[in-house]
């Protein structure tokens, strides 16, 4: 066996057809297009969720509630996580993402879940009073910056 005599399997690749090539072809004259109409003409397309005029799925489900376009979505953390980080440390939305702990960008919120034991200075959007104290109490500072 040697890489020039594979092959794909037969039925597997079927040629391609030869449009407008006389009647003989089979796909003479209009070329499989029909005979008039906008999808006998160049250039035709449909837009995406057109359904030929019935009422589109989008337009027949039911909508609910609000939904702000100017949504920000909160990144949370447990405290608890934060005890992975070297004593000391700085400890930023940017830290937290290269460590994989968040995700997604956007601000980050510590809350209260865990225990920490080393003390860092914790740079984020936002922190609960309970996650506060916590680092408070293992010597570490919290400050709130604007956005993450």
């Amino acid at each position: 066996m040697d890489l020039k005599t594979l092959k794909p399997a037969n039925g597997a690749v079927r040629e391609r057809k030869r449009l407008g090539r006389g009647h003989g072809s089979g796909q003479g004259k209009t070329s499989g297009r029909g005979q008039k109409g906008s999808g006998s003409r160049a250039g035709y397309g449909v837009k995406p969720g057109f359904e030929g005029g019935q009422m589109p799925l989008s337009r027949r489900l039911p909508k609910r509630g609000f939904h702000s376009p100017g949504r920000v979505e909160i990144q949370v953390v447990a405290v608890g996580r934060l005890d992975s980080f070297a004593e000391g440390s700085i400890v930023d939305g940017a830290a937290l993402r290269q460590a994989g702990i968040v995700r997604k960008k956007g601000p980050v919120k510590i809350l209260s879940d865990g225990e920490i034991s080393k003390p860092l200075t914790v740079r984020v959007a936002a922190a609960s009073a309970k996650a506060r104290e916590k680092i408070a109490a293992a010597g570490g500072t919290v400050e709130v910056v604007a956005g993450d």
